[in-house]
């Protein structure tokens, strides 16, 4: 019961990214990560982690942050809203100098239409990817061929790392990875 409700929802957020205009081609990684530096507790927003994308930048609670192809560093906006904010949520920080820890890049905020302040590296916006459900995941990295791991410095991870894989029908709802 619980794997048909994973597969259900992993193919309702296939359906979402595919409606949201994320096309491309379909791409995950799942790693073991190791843990973020301490000063990724919840007090802070941005810390760095292993991985075997190499050294990653996550948030708070360890989750992989990612950058999108279609935002345009320093435009102060986030071309992902609506339901492509509902799979790729916002990084979100309370204040325009969040915490970090061994992210090197420029750290910034931009204000979303709903007045929330996302965090932004090097210009770009970073979000979350919700079936990202572990510390460590990376499941996003390479989704259509627009969303990437994020290093230190800002810049963005194009690799798969040893432990890529493509998708299991789990994963992409038995589209596979040419699927769309």
């Amino acid at each position: 019961m619980v794997r048909k409700t994973s597969a259900w929802a992993t193919l309702a957020a296939a359906g979402v990214l595919a409606l949201a205009g994320c096309g491309g081609k379909y791409g995950t990684s799942s790693s073991s990560a190791g843990s973020p530096s301490k000063a990724a507790s919840s007090s802070g927003v941005l810390a760095t982690a292993r991985s075997d994308l190499g050294t990653i930048v996550v948030n708070g609670s360890g989750r992989t942050v990612y950058v999108f192809d279609k935002d345009t560093a320093g435009s102060g906006m986030s071309t992902c809203t609506g339901k492509c904010a509902a799979l790729w949520p916002a990084v979100k920080a309370t204040s325009d100098s969040p915490k970090v820890a061994g992210v090197t890049g420029d750290v910034g905020t931009i204000t979303r239409s709903d007045g929330t302040k996302q965090v932004t590296l090097d210009g770009l916006p970073l979000y979350t990817y919700r079936p990202d459900t572990h510390a460590g995941d990376t499941r996003g990295q390479g989704f259509m061929g627009v969303w990437w791991v994020v290093g230190p410095a800002g810049s963005k991870i194009t690799g798969t790392g040893s432990g890529s894989s493509e998708p299991s029908s789990s994963d992409s709802g038995g589209y596979g990875s040419g699927g769309y």
